[in-house]
């Protein structure tokens, strides 16, 4: 009796330190091979108060052409940095000035005067201002192209590399912004990432969890927008250890403690 409840202690024992093994580290662990998923909430980014707009004009005008394009600016002082390298290059050497969303939602471009962009995407944008030039007989045929000038997010909490990034695409998703920051350290939280999004003057935040690919690809978030905030949650392991012997619990000595104790009592007990 005495051997089979050593025996046992023992056995629970290993079976404790042995089998703690992290759970919830792994993406999207409801998806298989081969699998088809319909991305949901596919919206590209679009204009709204205080973006900077890079846009240029070309017509088969050159003095024309030239009007329609702002300035150019071989420095920029206080420009957004950004990880990202191409946007680090932008803001040491710039190469044309922008126009900035202003707070009705309106910019003010040469020859058109005010134009309503809030809420356009970049390709609606250039196709609005080709349609106001040739309207007004002001170009016949003129290239349009936009480009975003200060669109980026926020990353912050357990990532290798927390800061702001520039999102150089119309559509970035949450896992490829997450990619941009170096993925989540190991103590990360996968199963309940924050984003936090303002909008029409409300903040709203949303949890996401990453391990689960249906609940994140269908989040109103899994496609981000401008100065969307994101911030990864430490595991409970990383909090313990803000605390005084706050994982000790967790340690394979302390377990080996308790055998230790556990057996002692038992050979006194059928001793």
């Amino acid at each position: 009796m005495k051997k089979t409840l050593i025996a046992l202690i023992s056995f629970i024992t290993i079976t404790l330190v042995g089998c703690r093994a992290p759970r919830d580290i792994a993406y999207m662990q409801d998806w298989n091979d081969g699998e088809v998923h319909a991305m949901l909430n596919v919206n590209s980014i679009k204009a709204q108060p205080d973006d900077k707009l890079s846009i240029a004009v070309n017509t088969d005008n050159p003095v024309l052409s030239e009007t329609l394009n702002l300035p150019t600016y071989s420095h920029r002082i206080g420009q957004e940095q950004y990880k990202n390298s191409t946007m680090t290059v932008v803001s040491q050497s710039q190469t044309m000035s922008f126009y900035t969303v202003d707070a009705e939602g309106c910019i003010n471009f040469p020859l058109l005067g005010k134009l309503y962009v809030s809420g356009m995407t970049r390709g609606q944008i250039a196709s609005y201002i080709t349609e106001q030039l040739e309207t007004k007989d002001i170009a016949k045929d003129p290239v349009v192209i936009v480009e975003w000038a200060n669109v980026g997010v926020t990353i912050v909490g357990e990532v290798n590399s927390p800061g702001r990034y520039a999102l150089l695409r119309d559509v970035t998703t949450l896992p490829e912004a997450l990619g941009m920051a170096g993925d989540l350290t190991i103590q990360g939280r996968r199963d309940n990432v924050m984003v936090v999004r303002t909008e029409n003057g409300k903040t709203t935040s949303y949890r996401v969890d990453l391990t689960n690919g249906d609940q994140l690809q269908s989040s109103p978030v899994y496609v981000l927008r401008q100065n969307d905030y994101i911030y990864v949650e430490p595991n409970n392991m990383k909090k313990r250890s803000a605390t005084v012997n706050g994982n000790n619990i967790l340690s394979a000595s302390f377990w080996v403690s308790i055998a230790s104790l556990l057996t002692s009592i038992a050979v006194l007990i059928f001793k």
